[in-house]
């Protein structure tokens, strides 16, 4: 008998919830491939260590950018890789709710429930990731009160007003985490003439970044390639210099929250002042960012429990209730 699944296909990573035993998969949204013959060579983390690493014959890529699938041939291949490590075979073709940001196109939905089909699921439902969040969190979505999520994942920024089980206003920016990354490594380029990769600016990002003055600012070394020599070279960079650096992307995501919280109607506002507003995603966990969130709303802001797999879990809670639940799925099966 095949297990129903939920799949939260992230641009950072890629979590898989088996209908009834809980999460069973949690690995990077990266796929390494053998350019020469095709062939897969890595996965999730084992793929997401050769980032920046490997020979020209071998790239390590992330199918999917900014919340939209960039190469619809890997995605299938990863989403079939990730199926596999969840258990399901050719004879065990799974029920799915896959979780998509609610910025993505009709087009971008097709190809995704495409992807999954082709790769091995027998229906492949798709779920808004703010809702999926909300579901996860824990919120009141059913009740006449309104409650806000802000998910910051890795391409995209989401932000929910919901209530009464429906999303009454709707924010997103196609700004994430790989953002603050990709602003990290420009301003070290551009003030210290170093070039770092993706996985050494995210290291400092989760070092010294922030969004909000700290209470004791810190340092870090930054080890890198010079551009006028080509040699490694060693720089001290400080909390308040990356702060700057990723000011323009942190102010962008803010904004898209104000703008959501400006179109809410007055009695959801009201809930809002009391309730306050829900942090989830990676991105949210950057030091500082409910701190001047709640500055500049002049809303209480606080991170869930588990911001990280808040949205699977969501997802979860519907796939152990498939079939009462499936009029808040964001597009039935297509059975053509």
């Amino acid at each position: 008998m095949s297990r129903d699944l939920a799949i939260d296909l992230g641009t950072a990573n890629t979590l898989v919830y088996a209908r009834g035993e809980g999460i069973v998969l949690n690995e990077p949204s990266v796929i390494a491939l053998n350019q020469q013959s095709g062939e897969v060579l890595a996965m999730g983390h084992e793929a997401g260590k050769m980032i920046g690493r490997t020979p020209s014959h071998i790239v390590a890529v992330r199918p999917l950018r900014q919340g939209a699938i960039t190469d619809f041939d890997i995605t299938e291949r990863m989403i079939r890789l990730v199926l596999q490590r969840a258990g399901v075979t050719r004879f065990n073709r799974p029920r799915t709710v896959i979780c998509v940001p609610s910025a993505i196109t009709a087009v971008e939905q097709r190809a995704v429930r495409e992807a999954a089909r082709r790769a091995g699921a027998s229906e492949a439902h798709l779920l808004e990731q703010p809702m999926a969040a909300a579901i996860g969190a824990k919120l009141p979505i059913g009740e006449a009160v309104g409650s806000m999520v802000v998910d910051i994942g890795g391409g995209t920024s989401e932000t929910a007003l919901i209530a009464l089980g429906g999303v009454v206003g709707l924010e997103a920016v196609r700004l994430g985490s790989f953002d603050l990354d990709a602003a990290i490594q420009h301003h070290v380029k551009r003030v210290h003439g170093i070039a770092i990769g993706e996985q050494t600016a995210e290291q400092v990002k989760m070092a010294v970044g922030s969004a909000w003055p700290l209470a004791e600012e810190v340092a870090a070394e930054v080890r890198g390639r010079e551009l006028s020599s080509g040699l490694p070279r060693l720089v001290t960079i400080t909390s308040p210099e990356i702060r700057e650096a990723l000011d323009e992307t942190v102010q962008a995501m803010v904004d898209s929250v104000l703008g959501c919280l400006g179109a809410a109607p007055p009695e959801l506002s009201q809930d809002l002042i009391m309730r306050g507003i829900n942090l989830v995603g990676g991105g949210a966990m950057l030091a500082g960012f409910a701190e001047r969130l709640a500055h500049e709303s002049h809303v209480p802001v606080q991170l869930v429990a588990q911001p990280l797999e808040s949205v699977v879990l969501g997802a979860g809670q519907c796939v152990e209730s498939f079939d009462e639940v499936r009029d808040m799925f964001m597009h039935r099966p297509d059975r053509r």
